[in-house]
């Protein structure tokens, strides 16, 4: 059976792990990444669309100069982008995101495994721990990468734009608010951080204990040596 210390600590960093999971749920099922305001030219007037999104779906208004508001319409955004590259990269971050909770309830596995047994030996020790928190730490710096390159480089929210109303004409600008969706994100990464921190500070002490009960023959005292 582990000690108690180990069973706690391992439990602790089974908790953040699953943390990690309830909230890599939350950035996949919340559509709230992104706010943008987009202005565009029309005849006779200029219209701003702003527009509430995610990576499934989301919400789109449209405000006429002249101080007239069109009412709110949801949207999927799947069905709106006709780019491939748009679509791709929206479709590589869920892939992403998707690996990242897998990797993630992979590591609350481990982590809940070391609490009730002495895996020390195997992959199903602090090795895995270590190897599925980062995975998932790095899946996760990925889609924060990759979603923001999608709406800066790719015109993500310009193209929604123009789903929403057929009549727009050229563009006048644009800006981005990036919403609790993508930024809970680095919570994750700290969660991970503080899984790995506590399984480190773990194995470390184990293996120092380890080492000085190793100690050479020599640094014995030299009546309990026999010849």
């Amino acid at each position: 059976m582990p000690s108690r210390k180990k069973t706690s600590m391992f439990a602790s960093s089974f908790c953040a792990c699953v943390c990690s999971f309830v909230v890599i749920c939350v950035v996949l099922a919340t559509p709230q990444w992104v706010s943008s305001e987009v202005r565009f030219s029309r005849t006779g007037s200029a219209v701003t669309v702003s527009l509430t999104y995610g990576l499934f779906s989301g919400t789109c208004e449209q405000f006429v100069d002249a101080g007239l508001q069109v009412s709110k319409t949801t949207f999927q955004v799947s069905e709106a982008l006709s780019s491939s590259r748009s679509r791709s990269l929206v479709v590589a971050t869920v892939v992403v995101l998707v690996l990242a909770l897998l990797s993630s309830l992979l590591s609350a596995g481990f982590t809940c495994t070391n609490a009730v047994s002495n895996p020390y030996q195997t992959f199903l020790g602090p090795i895995g721990v270590y190897t599925w928190n980062s995975l998932c730490g790095v899946l996760i710096l990925i889609a924060m990468i990759l979603f923001p390159v999608n709406v800066e480089g790719n015109k993500l929210s310009e193209e929604l734009a123009h789903s929403c109303s057929s009549s727009l004409q050229a563009q006048l600008g644009s800006k981005h608010n990036y919403g609790y969706s993508y930024w809970i994100m680095l919570l994750i990464l700290f969660l991970n951080i503080a899984s790995l921190v506590i399984i480190y500070f773990y194995d470390h002490a184990r293996y120092s204990k380890k080492k000085e009960q190793e100690r050479p023959i020599e640094n014995a005292p030299k009546d309990v040596i026999l010849f």
